[in-house]
């Protein structure tokens, strides 16, 4: 009884620390955008530049990764693509401020339905997806399900196949239903806010983050138990997605143009990228050498330089 009681007082103070570490961490990042409702829930969005261009102008729409939120790619991308396009960010359902639906919104078929709702909101017909990580894999699927609403994929460092070695035990444990919901409402915080730096800075190896990444990026809204556990979703049930959509990449017809670092230890550009640009027949792909998984910061010029070559593909077409 004595060892029961020490853990309820252990999980105890955790929830109470956790409750006022989520606030504060809410109060120091809040909203940059504006909510849209899509499905009865309220997503954040983010818009930059210009609504200029017409219909052989599309808009760029940037899809952040995995325990990241709209300010990841805000800030390795946002402002540089702004100067000549509309550029839309958004918070997938349930990281950042946006609200998340039930157990399959952890799919990428899910979140690109919601995407689709979005450009209907904004008046927006066809756009460019740029997608970091995760949201390459989100890219990849919003093409494969829509491709008249696509104009063309920029695709950087993206999990294509049913290879995920970094998919770890920690995101599947999170991912249970009761363990998980008791680790991210009482420790999960007060340990995630210890492990978060190491955690990203292993995450850019071999390149390092940007001065003060974790403040300016928003990163530790991923702290917060619902985001938390939104994000572990994401990350575990992939693999079984991806093992579905593999089937698929044959009759990928978008303009698609794959990045990837050559360093890359988070998603391996052998079990991925180079898969993909083998069985997608109109794939283009860049292995840029001695970078890593972070290489839409580490490469952030390069990448522009990609998406204007899709844009003035689309323009000439």
């Amino acid at each position: 009884m004595h060892a029961l009681t020490v853990i309820a007082e252990i999980l105890g103070a955790g929830a109470i620390v956790t409750f006022i570490g989520a606030r504060l961490i809410e109060w120091a990042h809040p909203p940059r955008g504006r909510f849209v409702e899509i499905g009865g829930l309220r997503q954040h969005v983010l818009e930059l530049g210009a609504a200029a261009g017409g219909a052989n102008s599309p808009a760029v729409v940037l899809l952040h990764g995995a325990g990241c939120n709209l300010e990841d790619m805000h800030l390795a991308l946002g402002e540089r693509l702004a100067a000549r396009h509309r550029v839309i960010l958004l918070d997938r359902p349930g990281l950042g401020w946006s609200e998340r639906g039930g157990d399959e919104a952890s799919s990428p078929a899910y979140q690109a339905r919601v995407v689709r709702d979005l450009l209907d909101r904004l008046d927006v017909d066809r756009a460019i997806l740029v997608g970091h990580s995760w949201g390459g894999a989100l890219a990849l699927t919003f093409a494969l399900d829509y491709p008249q609403r696509t104009a063309g994929i920029v695709l950087i460092a993206p999990p294509t196949h049913p290879w995920l070695r970094r998919a770890t035990w920690l995101h599947a444990g999170i991912a249970t239903p009761v363990l998980g919901r008791i680790l991210a409402y009482t420790l999960a915080l007060p340990f995630g806010a210890l492990l978060i730096g190491p955690g990203f800075r292993a995450g850019f190896f071999p390149q390092t983050p940007p001065r003060g990444y974790l403040r300016r990026a928003a990163t530790r809204l991923l702290l917060r138990p619902a985001t938390l556990l939104a994000n572990a979703a994401d990350v575990a049930r992939l693999r079984v997605f991806l093992r579905r959509q593999v089937e698929r990449y044959g009759a990928l017809a978008t303009p698609t143009i794959i990045i990837t670092g050559d360093r890359d230890t988070i998603v391996s550009p052998q079990h991925h990228s180079l898969k993909l640009a083998a069985a997608a027949p109109g794939a283009r792909i860049e292995v840029l050498p001695g970078l890593g998984h972070m290489l839409h910061h580490a490469a952030a010029e390069r990448v522009v330089a990609v998406v204007e070559e899709v844009t003035s593909q689309k323009e000439n077409a």
